[in-house]
């Protein structure tokens, strides 16, 4: 019985149960030697040649085959001496080592290549590109080639008198220190699109007619108020609609060209609701929000529309079409409803808020309303947050000679026709800190320090006009 088992161990050993490379599997020998050493080879790459080398592929078949063989007249051979043998009650369970995956086998060749200096061999983790070396020699790993690839980043080929590093570059990236980085683009396009404008009454018609085409799909967030579902208006209501772009957009800015909400009151209501609006440009707390002046001189306001095909309540379509003049960057809009009683005094001059409302005026019916719908309408533009994060790179660390200039120029424009959106108002907003700050994850200090650069930089330009003082919106 043991020789039976010993037989069956030997046997299967080049498929089981083998710990390093067998010696007698010389197509696998030959695979590796014709795997390129002038790049890094991931296991999707050498999987690819592994599936398209026929000797390989048919030794491998043969070796499965054999082994299945083996396997097979062992178990008859180890039945048979169980059944001669009178001390053995019960029949034998035959336990093998299980066969090795082909990842296995691909892990396998990575580690071959990239770690086994000095002929000792460890395990190379792809994810962090390092190997895991025997105690009794802890140098185990090579040099690790560089990584080509079609992305704009990597390397077109490796340098021929050190692999590690890139040789040449994709078009449109130039070769710095052994890396590739995106050269400075000739347009703004190439970091930030803001050349997008639709005339105001093209606007207005599809915001009247609340056109899917030009709504921006947010997240509702309200701990006061369920959509559909009524409530009682007597305390201010709390609601926002964000983008969250960071997590779900980060190549996207958004532009918000209006607002529509569908809001009901029951029957004979004397309440009428009194919505504010905050508009947070690009992320962070409310406090960085601004507020949207309605009713003020030059703003647009509301325009309400009767919803007659509602009988059981009194339902109206709430729309602020903001147009061109008052477009701007949102993340997050937050929207506070407040209700006033209906009144035709032509002498009160001022709105009354109640909070709460006085449940003891009889003359009054309160009632409930419902925000059965509430949307955002814009649209979206490119951006390219690590195209810009390069370029303020360059500001301390240029790549070439030339560049630092180039790249101060480009964030000139952006700065400019970034803050040339901020709402109207007596002081503009410095909405280009917002960016860096909430978009670029920068901290205040990174942002403060890029902010003086541009203005020491801008101060020494030819013809320089004074720039403008602008409110911190911001933290």
């Amino acid at each position: 019985m043991e020789i039976a088992a010993q037989l069956c161990s030997t046997a299967l050993d080049p498929l089981f149960s083998t710990p390093s490379l067998p010696a007698s599997v010389n197509e696998f020998k030959a695979f590796l030697k014709r795997l390129p050493t002038d790049r890094f080879m991931n296991v999707s790459m050498i999987a690819k040649l592994w599936s398209t080398d026929l000797s390989l592929q048919k030794r491998y078949a043969q070796l499965e085959s054999s082994t299945a063989l083996v396997l097979g007249k062992a178990q008859k051979i180890i039945r048979k001496l169980f059944t001669l043998s009178k001390r053995c009650p019960k029949q034998p369970r035959i336990s093998l080592p299980r066969e090795r995956s082909t990842g296995f086998w691909l892990n396998k060749a990575q580690s071959l290549l990239y770690c086994n200096e000095h002929g000792v061999l460890g395990s190379f983790s792809e994810e962090v590109k390092r190997c895991s070396c025997p105690v009794e020699q802890p140098t185990c790993q090579e040099a690790i080639p560089c990584i080509v690839g079609t992305s704009p980043t990597s390397c077109s080929s490796c340098a021929t008198d050190n692999a590690t590093r890139c040789g040449a570059c994709h078009h449109g990236n130039f070769l710095h220190l052994g890396s590739c980085h995106p050269s400075i683009a000739a347009s703004l396009d190439h970091y930030l699109n803001l050349d997008l404008d639709m005339p105001d009454a093209e606007v207005k018609y599809l915001l009247q007619r609340l056109d899917s085409r030009i709504e921006v799909h947010a997240i509702y967030i309200s701990n006061d108020v369920r959509l559909g579902s009524w409530f009682n208006p007597a305390w201010r209501k709390r609601m926002l609609l964000t983008l969250k772009s960071n997590k779900n957009k980060s190549n996207l800015i958004h532009m918000l060209m209006g607002i529509s909400f569908q809001i009901c009151s029951t029957k004979n209501s004397t309440l009428e609701p009194v919505p504010a609006i905050y508009v947070n440009p690009f992320g962070g707390s409310h406090s960085e929000s601004w507020f949207m002046p309605v009713n003020q001189p030059d703003f647009p306001d509301w325009e309400r529309t009767r919803l007659d095909a509602v009988v059981t309540a009194q339902c109206y379509n709430w729309t602020l079409s903001l147009g061109n003049t008052w477009k701007s960057f949102f993340e997050t809009v937050h929207i506070y409803l407040r209700s006033r009683i209906v009144t035709d005094d032509p002498t009160v001059n001022e709105t009354l808020f109640y909070e709460p409302l006085d449940l003891d005026d009889q003359t009054s019916n309160l009632g409930y309303m419902k925000i059965n719908t509430l949307k955002v309408f814009g649209y979206s533009l490119h951006f390219d947050p690590e195209g810009i994060k390069d370029l303020i790179l360059q500001l301390d660390y240029p790549y070439t000679q030339g560049t630092q200039d180039a790249a101060f120029l480009m964030l000139l424009e952006m700065r400019d026709r970034v803050n040339r959106l901020s709402p109207p108002a007596p002081q503009p907003l410095d909405l280009f800190s917002c960016l860096l700050r909430h978009r670029l994850k920068m901290s205040a200090g990174e942002v403060a320090r890029i902010k003086d650069a541009l203005q020491i930089f801008n101060s020494k330009l030819p013809n320089a006009s004074p720039e403008p003082e602008l409110a911190q919106l911001c933290s």
